[in-house]
């Protein structure tokens, strides 16, 4: 086995092994929604605004009751779906006495897609969605809603199953969330004025959005600090300051191991510099399409020039797509 196959067969087995944690950037939801640097713009702050009207104008699409949705909408929520219908298997496949069967999803993204994938996945999975809110008519979000797992009880009380959940937190709000008094209430539309920290602005807000992205980040950071926990991730540049702070103090617990997958091959020294780091660490490692067989990779074909991979959500739920019962061999958790 070479070294691109056994790198394949880890990453499935700290998955189905570790308490498993994803962060998730605006790169997943490309290419429904642009990247920053896409947006032609005089200057941060308009381009935020273009980025946040982008994002609404999708939203509303995704909860809209059209036939059908464009095809980069298609496309993206396709991935976003494959993506959450893997981790149920996996969760499924893990054992519940030795790890919960909890994946902790935490995006910067304030578009609904992991939402609506999740609503397609439940039509046919069995699992627990926790968004951090309480309450029926009117939702609110609170941190102590979190860390919470919900078991399956036999009729006769012979038997207790743990039922997979799936928790999402997003430290920079959404847009379905809206301010009520000092409450985030969590709606099932697309707010006028949602409550949002739009990228590099957050400095700017009010304390009312300051608390709230700061209680976030605390349930992030405490999550990487739990022993045995693996993070992966995607579409995440670590351009945001404050998160890459978090991700370099999270390092210092040796029982965490974080994967971050680039995008292109020199995305491994952009994410270096974002960090401030000179080289990678023994918990901490960079994967580009360089890493991998042709398989977990697209190739992208140019009319002239040479071809070119990538790596991008679907090529990562690929790789977890390969996980079996053999994965759980021997691995500790």
């Amino acid at each position: 086995m070479n070294k691109k196959d056994e790198l394949v067969k880890k990453l499935r087995k700290l998955a189905i092994t570790k308490q498993l944690n994803f962060l998730i950037g605006s790169g997943a939801s490309y290419p429904a929604i642009p990247l920053m640097g896409m947006i032609q713009a005089e200057n941060n702050e308009k381009r935020n605004t273009l980025l946040a009207e982008t994002v609404k104008r999708v939203s509303e699409d995704l909860l809209g009751q059209a036939l059908e949705y464009r095809a980069s909408i298609c496309i993206t929520l396709n991935n976003y779906t494959n993506f959450i219908s893997k981790i149920i298997d996996i969760l499924n496949l893990s054992n519940s006495r030795q790890t919960p069967r909890t994946a902790n999803l935490f995006t910067t993204n304030y578009d609904l897609f992991i939402e609506k994938a999740s609503d397609n996945v439940l039509q046919n999975y069995r699992f627990i969605f926790n968004d951090g809110a309480s309450g029926y008519f009117d939702r609110k979000l609170d941190g102590s809603n979190y860390n919470r797992t919900v078991s399956y009880k036999g009729l006769n009380d012979n038997y207790t199953n743990e039922i997979p959940s799936l928790t999402l937190i997003k430290p920079h709000g959404s847009m379905n969330w809206e301010k009520v008094g000092d409450s985030v209430l969590i709606r099932n539309r697309v707010i006028d004025s949602p409550v949002i920290v739009k990228p590099t602005g957050y400095e700017e807000q009010d304390t009312f959005y300051n608390n709230h992205f700061h209680e976030m980040l605390r349930v992030f950071q405490l999550e990487l600090d739990k022993p045995q926990s693996v993070l992966f991730v995607i579409g995440f540049s670590f351009q945001d300051k404050h998160i890459a702070k978090m991700i370099k103090r999270a390092i210092q617990n040796p029982e965490l191991m974080v994967y971050a997958f680039g995008f292109i091959d020199r995305d491994r020294e952009t994410y270096l510099e974002n960090l401030g780091l000179s080289a990678e660490r023994s918990n901490f490692t960079i994967l580009t399409p360089g890493n991998f067989h042709d398989e977990y990779k697209t190739k992208n074909t140019v009319d002239e020039g040479e071809d070119w991979y990538s790596f991008d959500l679907s090529n990562l739920t690929s790789i977890l797509s390969g996980i079996s019962m053999e994965d759980l061999k021997n691995g500790k958790s």
